[in-house]
């Protein structure tokens, strides 16, 4: 899985904290205090995220309305898993990756082990 570029990144942003489907134009609007795309490239990126599934669209008049379809852990957890996988040894990988965490990290770690383990939602 590849990274998102720059600006599918700041488009991500504000659909994850977007609390309903949004048009191109307000993504546009939020995006403007950091940076000043056009419309028409803002549109295209958007296309392209509905493409490869982080967005779903319904035609609301002349336009579309996006939403993310899955969120922030999701990307990242896809993220994680591309960077074992391209590792020749994984297991070591994932050792380094635990032995970088702070205490706190490693308990929400083993929380959500044993959920795994047992079936059960992670705390």
């Amino acid at each position: 899985m590849r990274g998102f570029g720059e600006l599918e990144a700041a488009i991500m942003d504000v659909m994850w904290a977007a609390e309903a489907a949004l048009p191109v134009r307000e993504v546009l609007n939020r995006l403007r205090p950091d940076r000043e795309p056009a419309f028409t490239t803002v549109q295209t990126v958007m296309d392209i995220l509905y493409r490869k599934g982080w967005v779903d669209r319904r035609l609301e008049g002349r336009g579309y309305r996006y939403w993310a379809t899955a969120g922030r852990d999701d990307y990242v957890a896809g993220l994680m898993s591309s960077a074992l996988e391209s590792s020749p040894d994984r297991a070591a990988a994932l050792a380094r990756f635990v032995e970088r965490m702070n205490q706190a990290e490693i308990e929400e770690l083993r929380a959500a082990l044993e959920a795994a383990r047992t079936g059960e939602s992670p705390p």
